[in-house]
Protein backbone atom coordinates (compact mmCIF):
# COMPACT_ATOMS: atom_id res chain seq x y z
CA UNK A 1 0.00 0.00 0.00
CA UNK A 2 1.53 3.21 -1.44
CA UNK A 3 0.39 6.67 0.19
CA UNK A 4 1.46 8.00 -3.45
CA UNK A 5 -1.28 9.07 -5.83
CA UNK A 6 -1.61 7.14 -9.07
CA UNK A 7 -0.37 10.05 -10.73
CA UNK A 8 2.62 10.85 -8.03
CA UNK A 9 3.34 6.64 -8.94
CA UNK A 10 3.51 7.51 -12.81
CA UNK A 11 5.40 10.79 -13.01
CA UNK A 12 7.73 9.19 -10.52
CA UNK A 13 7.58 12.70 -7.88
CA UNK A 14 8.31 12.63 -4.86
CA UNK A 15 10.44 13.76 -1.89
CA UNK A 16 13.60 14.43 -2.65
CA UNK A 17 14.95 13.59 0.39
CA UNK A 18 16.72 16.80 1.22
CA UNK A 19 13.79 18.97 2.95
CA UNK A 20 15.04 17.81 6.36
CA UNK A 21 18.29 18.57 6.28
CA UNK A 22 17.73 21.97 4.65
CA UNK A 23 15.14 22.53 7.89
CA UNK A 24 17.60 21.65 10.08
CA UNK A 25 20.43 23.61 9.00
CA UNK A 26 17.81 26.76 8.81
CA UNK A 27 17.16 26.20 12.78
CA UNK A 28 20.11 25.41 13.73
CA UNK A 29 21.85 28.21 11.82
CA UNK A 30 19.10 30.70 13.44
CA UNK A 31 19.42 29.25 17.00
CA UNK A 32 23.23 29.78 16.70
CA UNK A 33 22.89 33.74 15.27
CA UNK A 34 20.66 34.75 18.67
CA UNK A 35 23.20 34.77 21.12
CA UNK A 36 26.05 35.84 18.19
CA UNK A 37 24.33 38.31 16.91
CA UNK A 38 24.14 39.93 21.01
CA UNK A 39 27.47 39.24 21.53
CA UNK A 40 28.21 41.48 18.78
CA UNK A 41 26.17 43.86 19.32
CA UNK A 42 27.41 44.44 22.83
CA UNK A 43 30.82 44.04 21.30
CA UNK A 44 30.19 46.91 18.78
CA UNK A 45 28.63 49.03 21.31
CA UNK A 46 31.89 48.86 23.93
CA UNK A 47 34.29 49.22 20.93
CA UNK A 48 32.28 52.50 20.05
CA UNK A 49 35.30 55.14 19.97
CA UNK A 50 38.13 52.94 20.12
CA UNK A 51 41.07 53.34 17.68
CA UNK A 52 42.19 50.42 15.46
CA UNK A 53 44.40 49.48 17.38
CA UNK A 54 42.43 49.00 20.49
CA UNK A 55 40.21 47.17 17.57
CA UNK A 56 43.02 45.53 16.44
CA UNK A 57 43.57 43.91 19.94
CA UNK A 58 40.28 42.93 21.05
CA UNK A 59 39.74 40.76 17.83
CA UNK A 60 43.27 39.09 18.32
CA UNK A 61 41.58 37.43 21.85
CA UNK A 62 41.17 33.63 20.51
CA UNK A 63 37.48 33.89 22.08
CA UNK A 64 36.49 37.19 20.19
CA UNK A 65 38.15 35.42 16.76
CA UNK A 66 36.43 32.36 17.19
CA UNK A 67 33.09 34.04 17.98
CA UNK A 68 33.40 36.52 15.29
CA UNK A 69 34.60 33.48 12.71
CA UNK A 70 31.63 31.29 14.03
CA UNK A 71 29.18 34.66 13.14
CA UNK A 72 30.22 35.09 9.65
CA UNK A 73 29.90 31.02 9.22
CA UNK A 74 26.63 31.05 11.00
CA UNK A 75 25.32 34.35 8.37
CA UNK A 76 26.50 33.48 5.40
CA UNK A 77 25.44 29.93 5.53
CA UNK A 78 21.76 31.52 7.30
CA UNK A 79 21.22 33.56 4.65
CA UNK A 80 22.45 31.11 1.53
CA UNK A 81 19.60 28.94 2.87
CA UNK A 82 16.56 31.81 3.50
CA UNK A 83 17.25 32.80 -0.41
CA UNK A 84 17.93 29.02 -1.56
CA UNK A 85 14.20 29.05 -0.31
CA UNK A 86 13.23 32.28 -2.04
CA UNK A 87 14.63 31.48 -5.43
CA UNK A 88 13.00 27.84 -5.45
CA UNK A 89 9.34 29.59 -4.66
CA UNK A 90 9.69 31.62 -6.94
CA UNK A 91 11.73 31.61 -9.61
CA UNK A 92 9.98 29.52 -12.35
CA UNK A 93 11.64 28.64 -15.45
CA UNK A 94 13.97 25.94 -14.93
CA UNK A 95 17.23 27.02 -16.11
CA UNK A 96 17.15 30.41 -14.75
CA UNK A 97 16.66 28.64 -11.22
CA UNK A 98 19.62 26.44 -11.62
CA UNK A 99 21.33 29.40 -12.20
CA UNK A 100 20.40 31.59 -9.16
CA UNK A 101 20.65 28.71 -7.55
CA UNK A 102 24.15 28.22 -7.97
CA UNK A 103 24.98 31.78 -7.99
CA UNK A 104 22.97 32.27 -4.47
CA UNK A 105 25.87 29.51 -3.11
CA UNK A 106 29.00 30.85 -4.73
CA UNK A 107 27.79 34.58 -3.12
CA UNK A 108 27.25 33.42 -0.19
CA UNK A 109 30.69 31.18 0.14
CA UNK A 110 32.70 34.10 -1.76
CA UNK A 111 31.59 36.81 0.75
CA UNK A 112 31.80 34.15 3.67
CA UNK A 113 35.90 33.16 3.03
CA UNK A 114 35.96 36.99 1.84
CA UNK A 115 35.10 38.15 5.66
CA UNK A 116 36.86 35.48 7.74
CA UNK A 117 40.35 36.24 5.15
CA UNK A 118 39.34 39.55 6.94
CA UNK A 119 39.30 39.33 10.36
CA UNK A 120 42.35 36.65 9.92
CA UNK A 121 44.48 39.55 8.32
CA UNK A 122 43.38 42.03 10.91
CA UNK A 123 44.36 39.83 13.39
CA UNK A 124 47.45 38.61 11.68
CA UNK A 125 49.13 41.20 9.71
CA UNK A 126 47.38 44.25 11.19
CA UNK A 127 46.07 45.77 7.74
Amino acid sequence: MSLRSPLGRVRGLGSAKQGVSHFLWQRLTALALVPLAVWFVLSVVSLAGADYAHFRHWLSWPGNATLMLLLIFALFRHAQLGLQVVVEDYVHDGGLRLISLIAVKFLALFFGVFAAVSVLRVIFVGG
